[in-house]
C-alpha cells in the first residue's frame, strides 16, 4: 500500500461500523430441536454432524471427554449411543473427522495432536455401533500425526490427508482408499510439502472449484509460535497428484518454501496466521484467497488475492484501525475471522467475517476490487441459539454445520453446545463448568421482502 493511499484510508475509514447495510433480508427460524447428550464444557474441541439419509450421525466427546458416536433414523427422536476407547485431554486440536465411503462404511479419525494415528472403521455399512479400531493405515509416517481430513478426489476417490510431524517441522501426507480390498495406500509417493526440518505448512483445502481444479492455499510456520507464520502460498491440481502454479507451471513434490508459488510474501510477525486463509471463487469462477496482514500503520487488515490471467492481484477488503497482537503456542482465541469470497445465486459476491471490536456478519463484495461495500441483513443462525444458557462465567456458544446432505431446500441441521474458550491447550484450575447439553437444531431460512422499499 502506498503512503498516499494509507493516509486517505485513515482519513476516510471503511471499517465495519461505517459500511451501509444492504436491503437484502434473510431470516433463520428453528423448526425443531433434539437433545443428544451432556458434553464436556471445560474447553472447545470440534465435533462432527453428518447426515446421510435416512440416518444422522454425531461424533463428540461426552461429559467425561470420551469419544462417542450417536446415531438415529432421521424420522426418529431416539439416539443410539456408542462409546469408543478414546479420552481426550485439554488440547483443542483434538477434533474429530468422520466420513462415509461409497459402500456405506464409516471412517473416523481424531484426538490427534502430534501423536500416533487413531483410525476407526465400521464393520457394517451405516452402523456406528460396529466401529473397530484399525492399528494402521499405511504403516509409515503415522507416529506423529495431526489434522485428519477425509475428502473426495476428482473421480470421487476416498482420500485421507494429515500432517506428519509437528508445528514448525512437518510434512503433509495423502492416502487413497481401495473399496474392494478395504486398504489404504499412498496417493502421492512423496509428501506434498516438506518443511525441510525447519517449518511446516498450514492448509486451507484442497477445495474443488467451479473451474475443475483443486485449489490449495497455505502459510508456512517456522515454530510453534503463531507469530512465525509467513508467506501466503498456493498450488492447484486436476487430479491431486500433479500440481502446478496459478500460471500453469508444474511443481515438483515435495513442495518447499523455495519451490512454492508465493501469493503474498508476508514476513514473520507480519499479521498472517494459519486457520485464517480461505479459498473462494468470484462470479467469473476465478480463485480467491482471503487472509489478513499488518499494514504500514501496524493495523491488521483483511485482504483478498485473486488469480487474474495467471497473476495474483491483491485487494484490501476494508480498513480496520486496530492491531491484533498474537503470538505463542497452543490454540488461540481468534480476534479476527474471515470467510471465503462466495458467489450467491443472484451472481453477487459476499463474504462472512467477525471481529472482536467491529462485530460480525456478511459483507457485500465489489466484484472489481473485492472491497466490502455493505453489510447484508442476513440471519443464518436464529438469535436465540446465540444466547448462552449456562450460568458458569465465561461460557460461549459452539455451533457446527452439517457435513452431510439432507436434500431439503432452505433447511439445514446445526449442532450446538457451550464451552469455555480455549486455554492454549493447558488444563484449567477447578472448578470446571457443568456439562452442557449437545443439541441438533433443524433450521429453515425465510426470505422476507428480498429488497425492502426505500
Amino acid at each position: 500500500m502506498s503512503l498516499l493511499v494509507a493516509i486517505l484510508l485513515l482519513v476516510i475509514p471503511l471499517y465495519v461500523a461505517t459500511l451501509p447495510t444492504n436491503n437484502k433480508t434473510e431470516h433463520a427460524i428453528v423448526v425443531d430441536s433434539l437433545d443428544i447428550a451432556p458434553v464436556w464444557a471445560g474447553h472447545p474441541v470440534s465435533f462432527v454432524l453428518l447426515t446421510k439419509l435416512p440416518y444422522q450421525f454425531i461424533a463428540y466427546y461426552d461429559e467425561i471427554r470420551q469419544m462417542t458416536i450417536a446415531q438415529r433414523n432421521i424420522s426418529d427422536r431416539i439416539w443410539t449411543i456408542n462409546k469408543l476407547p478414546v479420552i481426550t485431554n485439554w488440547d483443542s486440536h483434538n477434533y474429530i473427522a468422520m466420513a462415509i465411503d461409497d459402500d456405506g462404511y464409516m471412517h473416523l479419525s481424531g484426538n490427534m495432536h502430534v501423536v500416533p494415528l487413531k483410525y476407526f472403521r465400521t464393520a457394517q455399512p451405516l452402523n456406528a455401533s460396529t466401529f473397530v479400531e484399525i492399528d494402521r493405515m499405511v504403516g509409515t509416517d503415522e507416529n506423529s500425526t495431526t489434522y485428519p481430513i477425509f475428502l473426495r478426489g476428482p473421480e470421487n476417490e476416498f482420500i485421507f490427508t494429515y500432517r506428519s510431524g509437528m508445528s514448525g517441522n512437518g510434512n503433509q501426507i495423502y492416502n487413497i482408499y481401495d473399496l474392494k480390498t478395504k486398504t489404504w495406500a499412498r496417493l502421492l509417493d512423496k509428501p506434498f510439502t516438506d518443511g525441510e526440518g525447519k517449518r511446516n505448512a498450514y492448509f486451507d483445502g484442497p477445495i474443488k472449484g467451479p473451474d475443475g481444479y483443486f485449489h490449495l492455499a497455505w502459510v508456512w510456520r517456522e515454530s510453534p509460535d503463531a507469530s512465525t507464520n509467513h508467506d501466503l502460498s498456493y498450488a492447484r491440481s486436476r487430479d491431486l497428484v500433479s500440481w502446478e502454479t496459478g500460471a500453469g507451471k508444474p511443481l515438483i513434490l515435495p513442495i518447499t518454501l523455495e519451490t512454492c508459488e508465493i501469493v503474498d510474501p508476508v514476513p514473520q510477525k507480519g499479521g498472517i496466521i494459519n486457520g485464517n486463509t480461505k479459498v473462494g471463487f468470484d462470479e467469473q469462477e476465478r480463485v480467491t484467497i482471503s487472509y489478513h496482514k499488518n499494514d504500514a500503520n501496524n493495523y491488521t487488515q483483511p485482504w483478498t488475492a485473486r488469480l487474474e490471467n495467471g497473476t495474483w492481484k491483491k485487494y484490501q477488503i476494508t480498513n480496520w484501525p486496530w492491531h491484533w497482537d498474537f503470538s505463542g503456542g497452543g490454540t488461540l482465541n481468534f480476534a479476527i475471522r474471515l470467510g471465503s469470497v462466495t458467489k450467491e445465486n443472484d451472481g453477487n459476491l459476499t463474504q462472512a467475517f467477525s471481529h472482536i471490536k467491529f462485530g460480525s456478519g456478511t459483507w457485500s463484495i465489489d466484484s472489481k476490487n473485492l472491497s466490502a461495500t455493505g453489510k447484508l441483513q442476513r440471519e443464518t443462525i436464529p438469535p436465540s441459539l446465540l444466547k448462552v444458557e449456562g450460568s458458569f462465567p465465561g461460557l460461549e456458544v459452539r455451533l457446527l454445520e452439517d457435513a452431510g446432505r439432507n436434500d431439503v431446500i432452505d433447511t439445514r441441521y446445526v449442532l450446538r453446545w457451550e464451552t469455555l474458550a480455549s486455554n492454549r491447550d493447558q488444563p484449567r484450575p477447578k472448578p470446571y463448568p457443568p456439562p452442557s447439553m449437545l443439541r441438533v437444531y433443524t433450521i429453515k431460512i425465510i426470505w422476507e421482502n428480498a429488497y425492502a422499499k426505500p
